[in-house]
């Protein structure tokens, strides 16, 4: 005998109820043919191909300004003596910041068990990929012959020649590339069982080949599954403490310094928190509009923005008591150069920076505390647009207002960006807007097991995925 489905009314939830995390009449079947529909689809849509467009005309600027950097030299850029450092590892800084949210939802939420991660977890792994490959450039770059960045690996050479351990620089080259390699590995083994259903789904012969490559003959046996399940999780632990590690050490490029501003005890867990605080808002600002355009509203629900909006006003009073200590410290160590960093940070030539930065990391995240605001998809839009912003600055004021005033007036100069440190940091941007359209158009955006794993139909027995259909397209639609 079959059941009638329950009305709308009969099927809402109860009154103080929390939202479901997958809304609508999903069933296993509708699942995945809404994910794979615009990977598998022969169009692929006029805003998919506008985006695209606009992302790789600014890859082409990239190209232009790296080819002119290599040609010409870092003299094209804004750098000089003292302030070595400029928008190259502002950004360098920036980008891994913003990677960070993908490895925390996917590693320490997933050992957590919380199950809404599930939705916004391979997007948020596919960001950290592109945004390391960002930010790796960077400091190549600006090595001024980047043709000799193999010479900071600790190669046997006959030379004997052997990078500088002590030096925080080295540090990077480790924990980047070691972050880059898990996180990359984490992304791929979770899409197998996804790219085994697009192998038997796809039409085209060339598709059906490289999707087969890729889910490297994945059957959904149970032996399969056990693998597969036991990879996420070891690749989960291994990710944890990379969370905490790699803005660590980044932060320690500035704090074994000893130029005011850098040299403090706080950096390692403030830079932590603003690396988390800054990558959910770049989820938000990826996640909000993907929702609107490929009509996920059902996947993507109330409940997922509501607990990013959570997270992302927790760690901006994690950032906000960051910047109260650094006050604090330099009035209360009594150090004349410590108290006059933080006069010229408010009162010096980059005064708007610091101001703006603090508009936009302490006063715009408050209206996240009132539920209106963290419900309402535009406020969220547009604050998590600010919150980019403001972490960026954040990296400006921390390295130039630092550099320019040193402890001797003689050495103080100023910095003033060149339109090809702009032009580099726009074609980043594309850089990072390209791949991720690619990625949208030719892999899955979600994961179809684990999506299915969250339906009523898994709970009653109907195979949550773990052994019961992600081989086929047979075992999809069962």
């Amino acid at each position: 005998m079959e059941l009638e489905p329950l009305s709308s009314a009969e099927s809402a939830p109860m009154r103080g109820a929390p939202p479901p995390i997958v809304a609508g009449d999903q069933s296993f079947a509708t699942v995945t043919d809404q994910i794979s529909s615009f990977v598998l689809s022969s169009s692929t849509g006029r805003t998919w191909f506008i985006g695209f467009t606009i992302g790789f005309g600014l890859l082409c600027l990239l190209f232009i300004s790296v080819g002119y950097l290599l040609v010409k030299g870092v003299g094209i850029w804004g750098i000089n003596i003292p302030v070595g450092w400029g928008f190259d590892i502002i950004n360098f800084v920036w980008w891994i910041g913003i990677g960070h949210a993908g490895t925390l939802i996917s590693a320490i939420l997933l050992l957590l068990r919380q199950s809404w991660r599930r939705s916004i977890n391979r997007f948020a792994e596919a960001m950290t990929i592109f945004a390391v490959a960002c930010a790796g450039m960077y400091p190549i770059l600006h090595m001024g012959r980047p043709w000799f960045a193999y010479w900071l690996l600790p190669y046997p050479n006959i030379m004997a020649l052997w990078p500088n351990f002590r030096s925080p620089l080295v540090w990077d080259v480790f924990a980047v590339s070691t972050y880059a390699t898990v996180s990359l590995l984490f992304w791929y083994v979770g899409m197998i069982p996804d790219l085994a259903t697009f192998r038997d789904r796809a039409q085209n012969r060339v598709a059906k080949v490289l999707y087969g490559f890729f889910s490297l003959g994945w059957r959904g046996a149970a032996t399969h599954w056990h693998r597969y399940e036991t990879a996420c999780l070891l690749l989960a632990g291994l990710s944890t403490p990379l969370v905490l590690s790699v803005h660590t050490v980044v932060s320690f490029d500035f704090t074994i310094g000893i130029i005011p501003g850098w040299h403090a005890t706080i950096f390692p867990p403030y830079f932590v928190a603003g690396a988390i605080y800054a990558g959910f808002a770049m989820v938000l600002i990826i996640s909000i509009p993907l929702r609107a355009v490929c009509h996920l509203e059902d996947f993507i629900t109330q409940k997922h923005l509501t607990n990013m909006a959570s997270i992302l006003l927790a760690t901006g009073m994690m950032v906000c008591f960051g910047y109260t200590m650094e006050a604090f410290f330099s009035y209360y160590s009594g150090n004349l150069y410590e108290r006059y960093m933080m006069y010229n940070r408010m009162f010096g030539p980059y005064w708007w920076a610091y101001w703006a930065l603090l508009f936009c990391n302490l006063l715009t995240p408050q209206v996240l505390w009132f539920k209106r605001f963290r419900t309402n998809t535009v406020s969220l839009f547009i604050v998590s647009l600010i919150v980019s912003v403001g972490m960026w600055l954040e990296r400006f004021v921390i390295i130039v207002t630092s550099l320019s005033r040193d402890f001797l007036p003689s050495s103080w100069g100023m910095y003033i960006p060149t339109r090809w440190d702009f032009a580099t940091f726009l074609g980043t941007i594309g850089l990072f807007v390209s791949l991720l359209f690619l990625f949208l158009r030719f892999l899955p955006m979600m994961s179809m097991y684990e999506m299915r794993a969250l339906l009523p139909e898994a709970k009653l027995g109907g195979g949550s995925g773990s052994g019961n259909g992600a081989s086929s397209e047979g075992g999809h639609d069962a």
